[in-house]
């Protein structure tokens, strides 16, 4: 099953309906946010999106051929701390939480997880950290 995290009241109104149209595979919506969730939260699901907005790690990974039963984790950061577009606070930004990310993935160890950050300077330092 599915595992879906945002804490986008519209994202995940949206999500909801693509997955009632078989558009995204079926899961678990968690409105949450991700500071609030533990890794025995996440004990179970086959497929873990976190930051999952409307589906489009899940989307890509069924067009891809992903088998629905591989686990595989995808977690689309904030793009905000990294942008040239915004305040470009990186590391010290609020809404830098690849380190919550670090620390869920550590703690569960899926065997296969998928990301993306903005193309800027900082995004890519951003990158060469991970």
């Amino acid at each position: 099953m599915n595992y879906y995290n945002d804490n986008e009241e519209y994202a995940c109104a949206w999500l909801l309906n693509l997955m009632s149209e078989g558009h995204v595979p079926f899961g678990l919506i968690d409105k949450r946010s991700i500071l609030d969730l533990e890794p025995s939260d996440l004990d179970g699901f086959t497929q873990v999106h976190l930051f999952s907005g409307i589906g489009g790690w899940s989307e890509a990974l069924r067009l891809a051929g992903w088998p629905e039963d591989q686990e595989i984790w995808s977690a689309s950061c904030p793009c905000q701390p990294f942008s040239v577009a915004g305040k470009q606070k990186g590391e010290s930004d609020e809404r830098h939480l690849w380190p919550v990310v670090r620390d869920l993935v550590a703690e569960c160890r899926p065997k296969c997880i998928v990301g993306e950050q903005v193309a800027s300077k900082a995004g890519r330092a951003w990158l060469s950290c991970v």
